[in-house]
């Protein structure tokens, strides 16, 4: 399944509590319950103001449609086409 990087604007994120955290992410799982298994979030990265979310899904329409069900902003939507680390210098 193709993996994708998406980028949420959100003023002041970083401020938030973790109650906030967990209820944002109650509600992205419930969403993705209801969405089927097309559609899986990996993990999120928080920011000051900003929140970048890894998702595997079929096609970015799904990733757009999870951010307009739940209320998120996917300000970006990229696929990842490969993945660079330390032991890629070793190659």
């Amino acid at each position: 399944m193709p993996k994708f990087v998406i980028e949420r604007n959100i003023p002041g994120l970083g401020t938030w509590a973790l109650g906030e955290l967990q209820a944002a992410a109650q509600k992205s799982c419930g969403v993705l319950q209801a969405m089927g298994t097309d559609v899986q979030w990996v993990h999120s990265y928080v920011t000051d103001g900003k929140m970048y979310c890894v998702y595997n899904a079929a096609n970015e329409a799904l990733v757009r449609e999870h951010a307009q069900r739940g209320g998120f902003p996917a300000d970006s939507v990229a696929q990842v086409v490969g993945t660079i680390d330390p032991t890629t210098a070793e190659a």
